[in-house]
């Protein structure tokens, strides 16, 4: 198993990242955090995870562990391949997806292009047990008031994506309807 790589960025291509390790390119198919990482780098070290097929070996590049640690129990999830689990832990940082699991906030993963919502419920399910126990941090007021603030911006005509980013520059312990305030005050 091939799990970090350590060199330099050579390309980037719709494929991937070309990490060139003691003369040998790697095409790694890498999160947008690890490609960030690789940019201008002289040397980056790339986590990695080697799926293996019966007609193809692929590399799946992240940022950090976390990332990967995510994307290995998300392919432990009935329906989701590789390219699934890339998508999701591509479109936001791991901790907050491992928060949307144990809120089960469905919603966060429909969001993602390629997830539809019988796939969410999966996700939800299956892996709230798995991570719940860890996190127990996650389900706090705080938490609980982030997700009406952003449904509200959602009924207001944002998408979960862009609510989630309006949310993101308001003050995490403040009530929910100050934050929606906040985040349509910006917005304007």
């Amino acid at each position: 198993m091939i799990s970090r790589l350590r060199g330099k960025a050579v390309a980037s291509t719709p494929e991937g990242l070309v990490l060139d390790v003691n003369g040998v390119g790697y095409l790694v198919a890498a999160t947008p955090s690890a490609v960030r990482k690789a940019n201008g780098a002289e040397e980056v070290v790339v986590e990695t995870y080697l799926h293996v097929r019966e007609d193809m070996l692929q590399l799946y590049g992240f940022a950090d562990r976390e990332e990967r640690g995510l994307f290995v129990q998300l392919l432990t999830v009935n329906g989701v391949g590789p390219k699934v689990a890339l998508a999701i832990v591509s479109g936001s940082p791991a901790g907050e997806l491992r928060r949307a699991i144990v809120l089960e906030d469905i919603a966060r993963f429909t969001a993602i292009p390629g997830i539809g919502k019988k796939t969410a419920e999966r996700i939800v399910l299956e892996l709230k047990e798995k991570l719940g126990a860890g996190a127990p941090e996650v389900t706090t007021p705080a938490s609980a008031s982030h997700l009406v603030a952003r449904d509200a911006l959602v009924e207001l005509g944002y998408t979960v994506v862009d609510a989630e980013r309006a949310l993101a520059d308001t003050d995490p312990d403040a009530p929910a309807e100050e934050r929606v305030r906040a985040a349509l005050k910006r917005a304007a």
